[in-house]
């Protein structure tokens, strides 16, 4: 028996039997291209190929949950990428064959994207899956994926594309186990949105041998290699209480005293209003809107646009439902809106910038979201993203009165916001704290880059006093300060975010269950100890100096 620990995603706790993924496909020869084969028919070929994973990643975008759609789309946007394509040709023109010309062309543009880090670090993870599935594609074989197997069992990688987890087989994956990774990894984020427990950045996980049982312990974060019967039955008993959890009856979000604490549910398209109200969500904490805009090349219609509004006001009449405007830049570019030449993207014109240097795209999306109020019953509020002062919030506030839209907010994800929280709530109706990115700018550490994962954690005490500052702010002002991070679905945080001052929480509809029955537990007296015990730490999991 042996425990190896990472960074746990979910409280899930199950045993099963280890699968580790494949090996990628070997590398192209070297030798040059056969002389009898043209330039322009190799380089059609790799277009052909190029063309057909972007479709096929698109498509599996389609059939997607929400969390998996908008990376898997990001990833077809990148197999078209021009610049890419005209490498390749060159690489071909050079005497390569086609197969060579693509690992070249992108192990040089993932190299490129390194260097740069943040962000686009992490996006190069993605290049080295697009590139295997077109050289696969050429060479008429499967991409390399997760494997079949006729059992249940743990998946084991280095980590795992986002068209691998978005496709995961759900009745036959009960874990996974990355060796990379942090907490708001790609792999991190879809799992959690498939109610799927993880531990990433488990060092050593790969050397697990296939068939060896473990345990994946997602909230202790620890893999337990050939358990003892003991720690088997335990886990046991552990699963069937969580198993009991789920089962409990649906009810309003409360503490133990009774004071309402609203459950939202996190959505990124109308389609997945079901799976949100199945779980009990008291409304939308968070509609992410880009799903009407990634992987266009022109931004649409109003309206498109009101007609999915429409679609998902309409699932929630009567009750809240938080847009988030066009939050575009960093990890999302889109060709009509942002630079594809920034040096740092993460820290440049993305979110309420990006609006503000196309305004006719933010007034053509508000003037939809307006329309689409006026037809239905549900109580919309919008918000700009990343907002950084007043002086945005006044600005964003200004335009979309001039819909008629008469919640409007701003989403706290800079620390700045929360520095001058007093003033931007002069002007803004209420405040979203996204977490994942609150956490990576104060603590300057890329929350999609696995190698600073361990500081990207929400519990830090300068991330959790930033959200206190935000939520002393809201309640001198009297109105919702909210969190929308993947910090709200932590069952252990959200008691503390409680006992901050903040006043609803916004999750993956997986996480409502668990967060409604540990809000349940405790006091607000309680709530308010816990978090001021959190605020006093020196750093997370460190009891002293």
């Amino acid at each position: 028996m042996s425990e190896l620990k990472g960074i746990g995603v979910g409280r899930g706790v199950v045993e099963g039997t280890v699968i580790a993924m494949p090996e990628p496909l070997s590398e192209p020869t070297t030798e040059p291209r056969d002389s009898g084969i043209e330039a322009h028919t190799e380089y059609e070929d790799v277009l052909n190929a190029l063309a057909a994973v972007s479709d096929d990643l698109n498509a599996r975008a389609e059939a997607a949950s929400e969390a998996a759609q908008e990376v898997l789309k990001a990833s077809a946007l990148m197999a078209k990428d021009p610049t890419l394509a005209k490498n390749i040709r060159d690489l071909v023109d050079a005497g390569k064959t086609g197969e060579r010309a693509v690992f070249e062309a992108f192990a040089a543009f993932r190299t490129m994207l390194e260097g740069l880090g943040g962000y686009m670090a992490e996006r190069a993870t993605d290049l080295g899956d697009i590139s295997q599935r077109v050289i696969a594609k050429l060479r008429g074989v499967p991409a390399p994926g997760v494997p079949e197997s006729d059992v249940p069992f743990v998946l084991v990688a280095i980590d795992l594309a986002p068209a691998d987890t978005a496709t995961l087989d759900l009745d036959k994956t009960l874990a996974l186990v990355t060796s990379s990774g942090g907490p708001t990894s790609h792999t991190a984020i879809l799992a959690r949105g498939l109610g799927i427990p993880a531990v990433v950045g488990v060092a050593g996980a790969t050397d697990i041998p296939d068939g060896t049982t473990v345990i994946v312990d997602a909230r202790a974060g620890s893999v337990i290699t050939d358990p003892t019967p003991e720690q088997l039955d335990a886990a046991r008993q552990q699963a069937a209480k969580l198993a009991a959890v789920a089962d409990q009856p649906q009810t309003p979000g409360a503490l133990a005293d009774g004071h309402p604490v609203p459950l939202l549910a996190n959505v990124g398209k109308p389609e997945d209003a079901e799976a949100a109200l199945a779980a009990g969500a008291e409304g939308v904490g968070l509609f992410r809107t880009e799903f009407l805009f990634l992987n266009s090349d022109t931004a649409p219609t109003a309206e498109s646009q009101k007609e999915s509004y429409t679609a998902l006001l309409s699932a929630f009449a009567g009750k809240k439902v938080v847009a988030r405007v066009l939050d575009a830049g960093a990890d999302k570019p889109l060709a009509f809106l942002t630079a594809d030449d920034e040096e740092n993207p993460a820290l440049g014109v993305r979110g309420i910038r990006a609006l503000r240097d196309h305004e006719e795209i933010l007034r053509t999306q508000l003037k939809a979201l307006a329309d689409a109020d006026a037809e239905t019953d549900a109580d919309l509020w919008v918000m700009a993203p990343m907002v950084a002062d007043a002086v945005e919030a006044k600005y964003f506030h200004e335009i979309a009165s001039e819909y008629g839209l008469k919640t409007v907010g701003a989403m706290a994800e800079v620390p700045s916001i929360a520095l001058v929280a007093d003033q931007v709530l002069e002007f803004a109706d209420f405040v979203s704290i996204g977490t994942n990115d609150l956490t990576q700018y104060t603590m300057a550490a890329d929350r999609l880059l696995g190698t600073v994962g361990s500081y990207q954690n929400p519990w830090h005490p300068a991330v959790l006093r930033l959200i206190k500052l935000i939520a002393d702010a809201g309640k001198a002002h009297g109105k919702s300060v909210g969190v929308c991070g993947e910090a709200a679905a932590d069952p252990d945080l959200a008691v503390v975010l409680v006992g901050l001052g903040v006043t609803t929480l916004s999750m993956s509809p997986r996480s409502i269950a668990d967060v409604r029955t540990e809000l349940a537990l405790h006091t607000m007296e309680d709530a308010q100890a816990l978090a001021a015990k959190a605020l006093a730490a020196y750093a997370p999991g460190v009891a002293s100096l």
